[in-house]
C-alpha cells in the first residue's frame, strides 16, 4: 500500500490527528503528510473533513430519512443532471447511483417528518424525471462511516444454554 493510502486510512480513522500523529504512526515526516493531504485535497480525492454525530443522543428533534428513487431518462437528460438538481439541496446529506430495483438512494436530515415529507413531496418528487419516490425513515442507527455507536447500556439478560 502507497505512503498516500495509508495517509488516508488514518485519517478516515480519525481526521483529527496531526501531520505529527500520521508521520509517527507511518514513519513519515510531517512535511511528507502535509504534501500527501494537501495533493489529495488539491485532486479532489479529499472533499472534507466532517465530525460523525449520533444524532439521536441529541435532545434536538432530528429526523432522517433515506429514500429510493426511480427516473426516467431522455436523450436530453443524464444521471447528472439530475444529480445536480437533487444534491444541491440542504435537506440532502448523501447522494448515490445504485444498482438494483430503484436508481438513486438519498440520505435526507431534516426537523421533523413533516419536514422530510414536505420536502420529497415538493422538491424532489415534482422534477419531471422522477418517476417513484419510496421513504424509509431511520428508526435507529448503530453504525455510521465505520464507527460504532454504542448505546451505554449493558445487557443484563442472563444466558441460557439446554
Amino acid at each position: 500500500m502507497d505512503d498516500r493510502r495509508r495517509v488516508l486510512d488514518l485519517l478516515c480513522e480519525d481526521a483529527r490527528y496531526t501531520a505529527e500523529d500520521v508521520a509517527r504512526q507511518l514513519d513519515l515526516t510531517p512535511e511528507e503528510v502535509e504534501a500527501h493531504v494537501s495533493s489529495l485535497e488539491d485532486e479532489g480525492v479529499v472533499h472534507g473533513y466532517t465530525a460523525v454525530v449520533d444524532w439521536a443522543s441529541l435532545d434536538d428533534d432530528v429526523v432522517e430519512a433515506m429514500v429510493e428513487l426511480n427516473v426516467e431518462l431522455d436523450r436530453e437528460t443524464g444521471y447528472e443532471d439530475i444529480s445536480k438538481r437533487i444534491a444541491k439541496f440542504s435537506e440532502v446529506t448523501a447522494f448515490r447511483l445504485v444498482s438494483g430495483d430503484y436508481d438513486f438512494a438519498v440520505d435526507v436530515r431534516a426537523d421533523s417528518m413533516n419536514d422530510v415529507s414536505r420536502f420529497v413531496s415538493e422538491e424532489i418528487a415534482p422534477i419531471p424525471e422522477v418517476t417513484q419516490t419510496v421513504t424509509h425513515y431511520v428508526m435507529e442507527t448503530y453504525k455510521a462511516a465505520g464507527i460504532e455507536f454504542e448505546d451505554g447500556e449493558t445487557d443484563d439478560r442472563l444466558s441460557y444454554s439446554p
